[in-house]
């Protein structure tokens, strides 16, 4: 997101059945990685796309989680700055998984000071599917580069991108290494670590390992 214009959230597509990030994510605390997962309805339900699926608020996560992030993060220089988002966050009865990941990527975004316009793939109309869906959604935005993970390489049809004059960019995820709490430092945790442990420098830290080298 911090190296795009326009940064689309695909929520019409197919929620994955198995272990998804969409509903999890990696934190630290004194015995090593913490887990924190907001459990979801699956069961009978078929296929689903990303913005059908509705919280289980049954279980009950919502409390335990935020006690877990206390625990992990109470001694975080700036883990007070947020902790009157997270107390709201998981107080609150989000229907669909889609509205909480969105409240969260919005303190995210205003937190490290990205102005990244973030749009919703089901508001742009477009009814084709993989690689066209993705080269309409970049002639709809009048995009003349795509960035990707290099992990998408081999699902690409650059010639469909060629064709449309668009240009696709592989992109290396930022790998920063900052102060953490607990020990040794611990990569690819959530953003919210990050910010936990390194507040304004959080935005510096993660343009520094989002340098050119990162685009190719």
């Amino acid at each position: 997101m911090l190296l795009s214009d326009i940064f689309v959230l695909l929520d019409e597509v197919q929620f994955p059945r198995g272990t998804t990030w969409i509903t999890r994510n990696r934190f630290k605390h004194d015995q090593g990685r913490l887990w924190i997962t907001v459990p979801v309805r699956k069961k009978g339900l078929g296929l689903q796309r990303i913005n059908e699926v509705k919280i289980y608020h049954e279980a009950p996560s919502a409390r335990k989680h935020l006690a877990s992030l206390k625990a992990a993060y109470l001694r975080a220089p700036y883990f007070h700055d947020h902790l009157p988002f997270l107390e709201e966050l998981f107080s609150s009865k989000y229907e669909k998984i889609l509205d909480l990941n969105l409240a969260i990527m919005e303190h995210l975004m205003k937190s490290l000071g990205i102005e990244t316009k973030l749009i919703l793939l089901s508001s742009l109309g477009i009814g084709s599917e993989g690689n066209e869906r993705l080269v309409e959604v970049c002639t709809s935005l009048g995009a003349t580069q795509y960035l990707a993970q290099g992990a998408a390489r081999k699902y690409l049809d650059h010639n469909l991108f060629s064709d449309a004059h668009i240009e696709v960019k592989y992109v290396a995820p930022p790998r920063p290494v900052y102060p953490q709490l607990w020990g040794d430092f611990i990569a690819n945790l959530s953003t919210f670590d990050l910010l936990f442990n390194c507040g304004p420098k959080s935005l510096e830290i993660l343009k520094k390992a989002s340098g050119s080298d990162s685009v190719s």
